[in-house]
């Protein structure tokens, strides 16, 4: 992998769990960023729009930090990973208490530049 091409954001706290963030995550892998970015704009999901976060940081980064042609940029990679959990109590019949569980996730993306060589027609 080519450090010099490549440019990442991450956020370690959406409040969702990892396994609705990964079905999002994963429907922009492989993608040119400026397809990836329309279509989480334009995605039914509530969490999309965290993902779309961090796909504009990454490629805020790609742009500021190492010079990278927006034009050429793809996803390469999205992974997700369990967070914290939040542990909180719901009362419930006869003087019980049942736990409820509050997943929070972590999303990574990479943005890499593909050099797009056109061919010559003779």
């Amino acid at each position: 992998m080519d450090n010099k091409l490549t440019a990442f954001a991450k956020d370690n706290t959406i409040r969702v769990s990892s396994l609705k963030l990964a079905n999002v995550a994963r429907s922009i892998v492989n993608l040119k960023a400026s397809k990836a970015v329309n279509q989480l704009k334009f995605s039914q999901k509530r969490i999309s729009i965290n993902v779309l976060k961090v796909l504009n940081a990454a490629i805020a980064n790609a742009e500021n930090n190492k010079q990278l042609d927006i034009d050429n940029l793809f996803v390469k990679e999205a992974y997700v990973g369990k967070s914290l959990t939040m542990k909180r109590f719901r009362p419930r019949a006869k003087g019980r208490a049942t736990s409820i569980h509050k997943p929070f996730s972590k999303l990574t993306i990479v943005v890499e530049e593909k050099n797009i060589k056109k061919k010559e027609s003779k």
